[in-house]
């Protein structure tokens, strides 16, 4: 839903780039020799003139199963769902009054080669209705 609904970093208010764009990516540098974890804050907000009802975000990707979506509890994690489980969040709004928190974590295990992936892509879902 690139033309209703964009997602954005809560640190800097800027956009993450939308799939296959690599200009603003979400990247959690991790270490897999110390099966690492580190997460990161982040609000969808609807495109003026609009709201999207029943937004979902879901985790895709080869190791998706490795990313963890959790609600914005007043500026902390709410808990976690399972890992590469995707994330009701309801009724978006447009303009800051409208935005709808979540938060992202990924890990790492000792097993796993280190590399930099770009497999994992969050994608939002939901039903976009103009106001």
């Amino acid at each position: 839903m690139p033309d209703y609904i964009n997602m954005y970093f809560a640190a800097d208010n800027s956009q993450v780039s939308k799939a296959g764009n690599m200009k603003n990516p979400i990247e959690l540098h991790l270490r897999t020799d110390l099966n690492e974890e580190d997460e990161v804050r982040l609000y969808l907000e609807a495109e003026v003139g609009y709201q999207v009802q029943e937004a979902k975000v879901s985790i895709s990707g080869a190791t998706s199963d490795k990313w963890a979506l959790a609600p914005d509890n007043a500026g902390s994690p709410g808990a976690y769902g399972a890992y590469g489980a995707p994330l009701l969040l309801g009724l978006v709004g447009a303009g800051s009054e409208g935005r709808v928190y979540f938060w992202a974590k990924a890990k790492t295990v000792d097993t796993e080669e280190a590399k930099k992936d770009i497999t994992v892509t969050l994608q939002v879902n939901g039903v976009a209705e103009p106001v």
